[in-house]
């Protein structure tokens, strides 16, 4: 058994989106182990990268099974953050048209 003078570093690299599953983009770690992290024992910090680990060698081979098309057409998907500029998606819903702001100046 190894003694443990240092605490367990964290594994954030500062790349901190969620994915469609809710864990980080950049450690893998879900929104439970982020925010908890501190109070975690190191035996609880080692596991968490263990997991974070298997989470990422899992993604990656989920991606090697695609064709390339599809892997840099997800990842193009990724990093694209939407803009203000950009004209509103048909997924939102419609504006209430029952409301009267005739009284309001701006």
């Amino acid at each position: 058994m190894q003694l443990e003078f240092f605490d367990v570093p964290s594994p954030c690299v500062s790349i901190c989106e969620s994915d469609e599953k809710g864990l980080c983009r950049g450690c893998m770690r879900s929104r439970d182990e982020r925010q908890e992290w501190i109070n975690f024992t190191n035996d609880e910090k080692q596991k968490v990268i263990k997991r974070c680990l298997q989470r990422k060698k899992r993604k990656l081979n989920q991606l090697k099974a695609k064709p390339v098309e599809q892997v840099v057409e997800l990842l193009l998907e990724e990093d694209r953050q939407p803009s203000l500029l950009d004209p509103p998606s048909n997924t939102q819903s419609s504006p209430n048209t029952d409301l009267d702001f005739s009284e309001f100046e701006l």
